[in-house]
C-alpha cells in the first residue's frame, strides 16, 4: 500500500484543522468564565447554568426538535413510498415528471424554496407557524429520504420478494416482512439525514415561521446578529454532543450487527 507522502499529510492535516478546530475552540470557550471570548479567565460552568434559565433558548430548542421529529418522520414514510414507485412502477404516465419534482429540491435554492412555500401558504390562506414549518421541513428533506431508499432499493435481490410471495405470503405482509427489514439501514440513515437538515435549516424556516414559532437557528442567528453570547457557545456546545453520541451509537450498533451476523432468512419468515 502506497504511504502518504508529506504533502498529503500536510493538506490532510490542514483540511481537519479547518474543519474541526473552529468547533473545538466554540466547546472551549462555552467552559469559559469569561463573556469576552478574547479572554480567559478560568473554566467554569457559568454559562451552562445561564442557559438552564434562558426560557427563550430552551422553547426554540423544544419547537426544533419537535419540528425536527415530526418532519424527519413524514418525509421518511413519503419519501419510501416515492422511492418504491420510482423502482417498482415501471415506466407509467407522468414518471419524468414525478421524479422531477421529487429530485427538485436538491437543486432548487433554498430561498426560492422559502419564497414558493410562503406565497403558497399565502395563497391558502394558512396561519404561519409550526405546521407549516413542519410541512416546509417535510418538503425539503423527502427528496433526500427518496435518493438514499431508492439507492438500497436498485440493488436489492427481488428473488426474496419473490419466494415469500410463492409460499403465499400477502404482497403488504411481504413488504414488511421481507422488503421493510432488509431495507432499513437506509430508511434510518434517510430519517437521520431528514433529522438533521431539519433541525439545522434556517433560511425556509425563516420564510414560512409565524409568531409562536421560533426555532434554535432562527433564535440563535436573530442573538449573534447583536453579539456572539456565551450562551450561544453552551447550546451549541450541547448540539455537537448530541451528535457526536448518535453518530457513536449508530457506528457502535453497525459494528455489533456486523459481529453477529444476520438472522438466516427462514428464521424472520
Amino acid at each position: 500500500m502506497k504511504r502518504f507522502g508529506p504533502l498529503n499529510v500536510t493538506a490532510l492535516a490542514l483540511g481537519l484543522a479547518f474543519l474541526y478546530l473552529p468547533i473545538a475552540i466554540l466547546v472551549i470557550n462555552s467552559f469559559n468564565d469569561s463573556r469576552l471570548v478574547t479572554v480567559w479567565s478560568g473554566a467554569s460552568l457559568r454559562w451552562y447554568r445561564a442557559l438552564a434559565n434562558d426560557a427563550a433558548m430552551l422553547d426554540a430548542a423544544s419547537v426544533s426538535f419537535r419540528i425536527a421529529f415530526l418532519s424527519a418522520t413524514a418525509a421518511t414514510v413519503l419519501g419510501t413510498l416515492a422511492a418504491l414507485a420510482l423502482t417498482r412502477g415501471g415506466r407509467f404516465r407522468g414518471r419524468l415528471m414525478f421524479s422531477g419534482m421529487i429530485y427538485a429540491p436538491l437543486v432548487m435554492p433554498e430561498v426560492i424554496a422559502g419564497l414558493s412555500l410562503l406565497l403558497l401558504f399565502v395563497a391558502v390562506d394558512i396561519d404561519r407557524g409550526f405546521w407549516t414549518i413542519a410541512i416546509a421541513h417535510t418538503t425539503l428533506t423527502m427528496c433526500f429520504v427518496a435518493v438514499v431508499v431508492q439507492s438500497r432499493l436498485v440493488t436489492f435481490d427481488r428473488s426474496l420478494e419473490e419466494a415469500a410471495q410463492d409460499l403465499g405470503c400477502p404482497p403488504l405482509r411481504t413488504f414488511f416482512t421481507i422488503t421493510l427489514p432488509l431495507i432499513w439501514p437506509a430508511v434510518a440513515s434517510g430519517w437521520m439525514l431528514a433529522f438533521a437538515l431539519s433541525l439545522d435549516d434556517l433560511v425556509i424556516a425563516s420564510f414560512v415561521t409565524g409568531p409562536g414559532a421560533t426555532t434554535l437557528p432562527i433564535r440563535i442567528y436573530s442573538e449573534v446578529r447583536l453579539g456572539v453570547k456565551p450562551e450561544i457557545n453552551a447550546v451549541c456546545t450541547i448540539l455537537i454532543a448530541f451528535v457526536a453520541t448518535g453518530l457513536v451509537a449508530a457506528s457502535l450498533l453497525a459494528r455489533r450487527r456486523q459481529a453477529r451476523g444476520l438472522a438466516p432468512l427462514g428464521a424472520r419468515l
